[in-house]
This record gives C-alpha cells, structure tokens and sequence, in this order.
C-alpha cells in the first residue's frame, strides 16, 4: 500500500501575527494565524504546523490562548512548537488543543525531555524540530558531504536559528530517534525564504538516517519544489508557508498537481 504525502502549511508566529522571513532573519508580516488556519483547513491542507519562533529566544512560552483560538476553528491535525522546554510546557500545549508538540531548543538542552514526553503522551505526539544549516569548517567526527566541490556537515542551530550548537544534524536525527521522536521536522536554514527549493541533500541523508516520518521544510517557492523533494528523498511530508499565505498558489492547487505528477496525496 503506498502512502500518501502530507501537504502541511506553517503558521510562523511573532506578536500573535504570523510572519514569513529570510535563513530566519528579514521578518514580515502574512496574516492572522486563526483566518489562515482556518483558510488551509478548508482547502484540504493534511495538517497544520504552529510556530512561536521567537519564544525560545524570548525565554517565554508560546502563546496557549491564541493556539486555543487556532484549534476552534481546524479539523486537521495540529502541531504546536516554540518555547516547549517542561512536561508542564507540553501538556499545557496539548490541552490547548494541540495533537502534537514540537521540541527544539527544549531538546538539545535536555534530551531526556523527548523521552519523557514521549512514555507520558507517546511517540506520535512528539516532533523533534530540527532546524539545519551548512558549516564549511570541516570537523573529524561530523557526517562529511561535498557539493559543487566544497565540503561542509549539517549544523544544528536552536533558538530559532540564533545559536549554533556544534551539533551534527544526522547524528542528533539518530539520537532523537532512539529517545522517542516519533517524527522529525527538518528545516533547512540555507534554504529559508529563498523559495528556490527544499535542500534535497539534507532530506536524503536525514530520511536515509532515521525510520520514523521526516516533514522536510525550508526554501518551497513552487509545487514543483513539492514533487521534487518527494521523487528526490524520501521525506513523508512537505511544509510550506510563503506559497500558501501570499496566494501564490491554494493547498487544493498544489494537491491537484501533486496528483498530476503521481505523488499520492489525499484529495
């Protein structure tokens, strides 16, 4: 039986409006996360994705009325991510509405809290966020890639893509796993904003790493980019945001040409 593909659109919030950037940086403003969600809910999206992406950097939790509000008005599954670093952070989440919680910051500096959380709510409900970026100063114990000649190993960065940690990405993706990730969600900060296509070298290896869903994200601009990343890697998801919230292109449109092109999706 072939699965189908999730068509996930993101909802980055800041202030309680949901805002759209560049590799993390260069924020503008995209909408009402509750009119939005609401909107993709209606237009067939599989799940939606809730980020407070500056709550970890801020030190505060993420906003639990407004994903109350969000979870009123949607029929989808729902992940809710930023500021998560308790067992009380992830419960009040998951009363608020949420399906599943979105770990990142909250992970690297206390991994037992995937495992936690993971026996406490189970696997299904616990999203490792890792978000990735190139580093070319090569290191002896880090996954080694080339491209276009140049060698580099995926980085991860916490705190909404503000800190580096010294962390190799396939190594922390195998780590998360055997605490209890029941999926990854891979952000790809090189590809942030550009909307010139998910970063396949990083799906590929991430997917070849772990046995759990991979959701790739970062860098969509096109429903082509979908398809791509889809024949390319074998990620069980793709997140997009700028696509859907400035119109280029509604979650039913991507779908249907998803569907043109042989990628299984629900319709």
């Amino acid at each position: 039986m072939t699965l189908t593909k999730r068509i996930i659109p993101c909802l980055d919030v800041k202030d309680g409006r949901v805002v759209k950037g560049l590799h993390f940086e260069s924020i503008k403003d995209a909408g009402d996360p509750v009119e939005l969600a609401q909107k993709y809910s209606n237009e067939g999206a599989d799940e939606l994705v809730f980020l407070d992406i500056t709550a970890s950097n801020e030190q505060r939790k993420t906003i639990n009325d407004l994903v109350c509000k969000v979870a009123q008005v949607i029929d989808i599954p729902f992940t809710v991510g930023g500021g998560i670093n308790s067992l009380e952070d992830a419960r009040n989440i998951l009363l608020s509405g949420a399906d599943k919680v979105a770990i990142n910051t909250g992970a690297i500096k206390n991994p037992s809290l995937i495992t936690l959380l993971a026996e406490l709510f189970g696997r299904q409900c616990i999203v490792v966020a890792i978000d990735a970026k190139r580093n070319y100063d090569i290191q002896k114990d880090k996954n080694i890639f080339s491209e276009n000649g140049k060698q580099f190993w995926f980085q991860v960065f916490i705190y909404g893509g503000k800190e580096a940690t010294g962390i190799d990405v396939i190594k922390w993706a195998q780590k998360t796993q055997l605490l209890g990730a029941g999926e990854l969600l891979v952000t790809s900060i090189d590809k942030d904003g550009t909307g010139d296509g998910y970063d396949i070298l990083l799906n590929q290896e991430i997917t070849h790493s772990v046995s759990i869903p991979v959701i790739a994200s970062g860098g969509c601009g096109k429903s082509q980019d979908m398809v791509d990343v889809f024949e390319k890697s074998n990620v069980d998801a793709a997140l997009a945001a700028s696509i859907f919230h400035y119109e280029t292109l509604g979650v039913n449109g991507v779908k249907a040409y998803l569907k043109e092109r042989k990628i299984p999706v629900r319709l």
